[in-house]
């Protein structure tokens, strides 16, 4: 049978135009695949960047009047989010910064081992963008003006020689209505109250070695416009404004309150042989007190009356004038920091590492015995009965019932309820570090 032959032109000619659309479609597959590929990694990218935690870390240096710590933050934050706190690093050293006021170059040395902590836990390349920054608080706002501003020349000095980020304002004393709203953001951000339209923003209270503060926000008109002049402060963080209640009393501490009570002046010592007394200690007591390095011989005085009554005379005509009484108190949760905290373990009201709740009335009551028992035997504690009296009478005059239920806490979710965290917040938030 024959075979039909393909003339050789026509068969180079099939050939070539099968080639021809091979390669169309191998370049074709080949563009639509790239371009696929491409896409791909286009949105897989904005939907990282819309994912992706940002790390960022401040370190805030708290110069206190019993000592001076550096707290070191790390937070990650996603875009329009408020920012989480992940790690949180403290170390803390005494005297207070205050008590170089005389010798001002001996504060380096403490400031440098605190800033070496801070080199070995952040990041080598965030240094730049960290900022650094100090606030004093009681211990220095009790100094007088030119004591306190070389102290802060001083660390201006060391800290611009760090790597970190600092500015202008890095250092300064802490007004104490700024202490009160830093621990107030403290406590809410540990909450998880701030810009949360459900969930009630809770009050502050603290009471420190110098001063004391309280800091609430006010839920009516009406208890805004009621308040003394000077103590509703605005402030705004996370594009919200906040309208606050916030006052601190400078020199009603429990250490100042302390030597008021005893009927010693801030700074000032004794003359060779005289004592500091008082009813608020056991009537046969005599030791030694140490305050902002100052030593002070004290002694206890009897009375003619109980330990309890004789001391809530004297503490009462201490503070009496000087506290403003707030009715709204009383219809507010809040937080007790710091002494508070620490005088209710001293008296076995709390537990020490998980704190608790507690009715305010409770502090009189352990006061009541505790005192009764000082009457006979001086106790462990010598200032306890004068402790525990001054807080129940200071909290009565701050506006607080006997049944009002404080709870106490040295951590929020494992994190110290220090202002620290609060003040870092607020500063980097100005520097628009955090992209809320």
């Amino acid at each position: 049978m024959d075979t039909m032959k393909i003339p050789k032109p026509l068969y180079a000619f099939a050939v070539f135009t099968c080639a021809a659309i091979y390669a169309v479609y191998v370049k074709w597959h080949l563009d639509f695949k790239t371009k696929t590929t491409v896409n791909d990694l286009e949105s897989q990218l904005k939907s990282a960047s819309r994912t992706d935690k940002e790390v960022l870390y401040g370190i805030m240096f708290d110069a206190g009047s019993t000592g001076t710590r550096i707290h070191i933050f790390k937070f990650t934050q996603k875009p329009k989010e408020i920012p989480k706190l992940i790690h949180t690093t403290f170390r803390a050293l005494t005297p207070g910064l205050s008590a170089y006021a005389d010798s001002v170059d001996k504060s380096a040395q403490g400031i440098n081992e605190l800033l070496t902590v801070a080199k070995e836990d952040v990041p080598l390349e965030l240094w730049k963008s960290t900022p650094l920054v100090l606030k004093a608080t009681a211990g220095l706002r009790l100094l007088p003006k030119e004591k306190a501003q070389k102290l802060l020349d001083k660390v201006k000095d060391i800290f611009q020689e760090s790597p970190f980020l600092v500015r202008s304002d890095c250092v300064s004393v802490m007004d104490g209505t700024d202490e009160g709203i830093s621990a107030w953001i403290t406590v809410n951000f540990l909450t998880d109250s701030l810009n949360t339209p459900r969930k009630r923003c809770v009050g502050m209270l603290d009471l420190g070695g110098g001063s004391i503060q309280i800091t609430f926000r006010p839920s009516t008109k009406t208890a805004l416009e009621s308040s003394p002049a000077g103590r509703i402060t605005s402030f705004q963080m996370f594009n919200t404004t906040y309208q606050l209640y916030s006052h601190s009393y400078l020199g009603l501490g429990l250490m100042s309150a302390r030597l008021a009570i005893l009927g010693g002046v801030e700074g000032q010592a004794l003359k060779e042989g005289e004592d500091l007394t008082s009813s608020c200690l056991s009537p046969g007591f005599q030791g030694e007190w140490e305050h902002a390095k100052i030593i002070y011989k004290i002694k206890g005085q009897k009375a003619g009356k109980p330990l309890f009554e004789s001391c809530s005379d004297e503490i009462a005509k201490l503070i009496s004038t000087k506290v403003h009484r707030t009715d709204e108190v009383k219809d507010l949760d809040f937080y007790a920091f710091s002494y508070y905290y620490d005088l209710a373990v001293d008296a076995g009201l709390i537990d020490n590492e998980k704190g608790g709740t507690l009715a305010v009335g409770e502090f009189e009551a352990v006061a009541k015995n505790v005192c009764k028992t000082m009457e006979d035997q001086e106790g462990e504690h010598p200032f306890l009965c004068m402790d525990l009296t001054y807080v129940s009478l200071l909290l009565e005059e701050l506006g607080f019932p006997k049944s009002h239920v404080l709870k106490l806490a040295r951590k929020i979710n494992n994190t110290e309820t220090s202002w620290a965290l609060g003040a870092i917040l607020h500063y980097m938030d100005s520097l628009h570090k955090l992209q809320y």
